[in-house]
């Protein structure tokens, strides 16, 4: 007997079997469900707490662009003249600036080289000067070396253990980078004319509203 025949006898035997005796189809096999991929999770984005800080504090910066330090004596970032240097009369140079921020109860004033650093080992600080009257919107040339000076103000020791100002005096062959810092305070400070700029400043800190700087070069033959 050929396969289509054994096919045919099988099929009408289990269709007899159905009908006679009530025999059940077999249940289908259920086909598993298509499962669905499982959804790709995306990073939610990262929200920065609004509480921190998002750089690292800064100096304090004038309330007021107009507050500006200058010199009628030489340019920001130019060369400061022979007549206010060692080399010279070693007269301090005149000063401006405008009025300083509101709240303001005194000023102080320094001038140091941070170029001293290779030859001294430490930033080497010609003048300082504090509680300037908040009124003040300069200082004069060639103010002298009196601790104590008319208008209130006084001056502290510079690094050549000096009262006053003394001027650039860089090696020879050296050109150097002088910078005058101007600090607005919210107080008068209580210091004596053996300050240093070292003591002026952490006496100030806390304390200062605002703060401007003009720079100047000097080269030494």
């Amino acid at each position: 007997m050929n396969p289509c025949t054994n096919r045919l006898l099988l099929g009408l035997g289990l269709s007899l079997c159905l009908l006679a005796s009530g025999c059940a189809a077999p249940a289908p096999v259920p086909t598993a469900a298509p499962t669905a991929a499982a959804p790709t999770r995306q990073p939610s984005p990262t929200v920065a707490p609004t509480n921190l800080p998002t750089s690292a504090p800064t100096a304090p910066i004038p309330a007021a662009a107009e507050w500006l330090l200058t010199s009628p004596a030489f340019a920001p970032e130019g060369v400061i003249p022979k007549d206010h240097s060692c080399l010279g009369a070693d007269r301090s140079p005149a000063l401006t600036w405008g009025a300083p921020p509101a709240g303001t109860l005194s000023l102080a004033l320094v001038m140091d080289d941070p170029d001293a650093m290779p030859v001294a080992g430490f930033v080497w600080d010609h003048w300082v000067i504090f509680n300037l009257p908040p009124e003040a919107q300069g200082l004069p040339e060639g103010l002298g070396r009196d601790a104590q000076l008319p208008d209130g103000s006084q001056q502290g020791l510079n690094s050549f253990r000096q009262v006053g100002y003394d001027g650039p005096c860089p090696p020879a062959g050296q050109s150097h980078r002088y910078v005058f810092r101007l600090y607005a305070l919210d107080t008068r400070l209580t210091l004596s004319d053996k300050t240093s700029k070292a003591d002026l400043l952490q006496a100030a800190e806390g304390h200062i509203l605002a703060q401007t700087e003009l720079a100047g070069v000097f080269p030494a033959p």
